[in-house]
């Protein structure tokens, strides 16, 4: 295990702007071989701090319909539900969940059906509140730029330094910021899967 450094925060931003980017062209923007920018992002997904390389599409140039901001104010006991049936349609491109509950989305509905397109993506949930806000204009810019990664011990919620240790169990990976750690965790994790 090691500390995330300078380099891999430079690497993270530029692959922010550019996940297609070439790892050469990286490189030189970085000062490393095209190949040790490779060995670094496959540690940075092995560790979970990329999950996965993704495209911004812009669908007002493919006409998906209306741009809307969507705030929902469900029962507290349907957040879950509310979140998970939009995260889950085609429609929705980015979902948040507020402190207080609110599921807030944006979304491209067609017209004239939005309303309809709601009240059947929140059937079953009992007097949800909404409101709707057609949108002008979206734009998204993904950065990392003034922040500070850490991972954090999945046993301990402390912070893993460069004496931590990874673990992969069951496909996930797992860190930790020492070995005690790292036991208590498999050894709960045992137990879990023994009692079910």
């Amino acid at each position: 295990m090691r500390d995330l450094d300078e380099t891999d925060l430079e690497i993270l931003s530029l692959l922010a702007e550019d996940a297609r980017r070439p790892f050469s062209e990286i490189g030189s923007a970085v000062g490393l071989s095209g190949p040790a920018v490779s060995d670094r992002v496959d540690r940075l997904r092995e560790s979970g701090v990329i999950n996965n390389f993704t495209i911004d599409v812009d669908r007002a140039q493919l006409r998906a319909g209306v741009p809307v901001l969507v705030e929902v104010d469900p029962p507290a006991d349907a957040v879950s539900t509310v979140r998970e049936r939009v995260r889950d349609s085609d429609a929705v491109e980015h979902v948040f969940v507020t402190a207080e509950g609110d599921v807030v989305f944006y979304a491209r509905i067609e017209a004239g059906n939005v309303r309809t397109w709601l009240d059947g993506l929140l059937e079953d949930v009992s007097d949800p509140e909404y409101s709707v806000t057609l949108v002008e204009s979206v734009e998204w810019t993904p950065s990392v730029d003034g922040v500070e990664f850490a991972l954090t011990c999945a046993e301990c919620g402390n912070t893993v330094d460069s004496e931590g240790e990874s673990a992969r169990i069951d496909g996930e990976v797992y860190h930790f910021c020492c070995p005690s750690c790292l036991s208590r965790f498999e050894d709960r994790y045992r137990e879990i899967e023994e009692g079910v």
